[in-house]
């Protein structure tokens, strides 16, 4: 299979929850709690919500991950946690609150350029999602954005798919899909008639049938492999 096009999501793939805000946020309530005991425990979380709220709008799905998050921290002051969430809600509101770019994206991205590929962001976001990348330094590196929120849609609807391929003018098998979430990434790109790998930083979905790559310099070393 020849690869020329590469869709990539962006919030688990790309960016990342900025942790140290949150904490701040349940400080502020009184809740002392460590931005990195948050980041430990957030793949675990998202993997719980991933394989049992597959029916859940990404809005509503988003927040359970933050919510399982904070409990597997060992946060249960409620009262507190609602007062933080709803700040940190009105802070993704305004500037998108997944702000923390892990070292290895922006060189996996030029690795990808410079094999060829063609770079989108397909990402159920909030209509932020293209600031967010050009304040976070990442924009100049895809070369397209689509936001769910924008498009009126959202994975795992093969339909926002559809509408990136004919943005950047590619052809469905041809493009790959890179994602995080099982339900949300694989299920819709395949739907689509696009292949799918899924990023599994932690190793949890071994028990899925799809590609699984544990980091984005993994995915280009298997690309580099590949024909084309």
């Amino acid at each position: 299979m020849t690869i020329d096009t590469l869709f990539l999501d962006a919030g688990g793939v790309l960016v990342f929850p900025n942790w140290t805000r949150v904490a701040a946020a349940l400080a502020g309530q009184g809740v002392e709690v460590a931005p990195a005991a948050l980041a430990a425990v957030e793949l675990a979380a998202k993997h719980e919500v991933d394989t049992a709220a597959r029916g859940q709008p990404d809005l509503i799905r988003g927040w359970l991950v933050f919510e399982r998050v904070l409990a597997r921290a060992g946060v249960t002051d409620t009262p507190a946690i609602a007062a933080a969430l709803d700040e940190v809600q009105r802070y993704h509101s305004e500037f998108n609150l997944w702000e923390h770019v892990p070292d290895e994206v922006v060189p996996a991205l030029r690795r990808f350029r410079a094999a060829g590929l063609r770079l989108v962001v397909v990402s159920n976001a909030n209509g932020r999602m293209r600031t967010a990348l050009e304040r976070m330094g990442l924009a100049p590196h895809v070369d397209l954005v689509v936001d769910s929120h924008e498009e009126g849609v959202e994975k795992p609807d093969p339909r926002i798919f559809a509408h990136a391929l004919a943005r950047i003018g590619a052809r469905a098998d041809r493009t790959l899909h890179v994602g995080d979430l099982y339900h949300t990434d694989v299920v819709g790109a395949r739907r689509a008639g696009l292949r799918a790998v899924l990023l599994d930083l932690a190793g949890l979905y071994h028990d899925h049938d799809c590609e699984r790559v544990a980091s984005l310099a993994e995915l280009a070393d298997r690309l580099a492999g590949e024909p084309g």
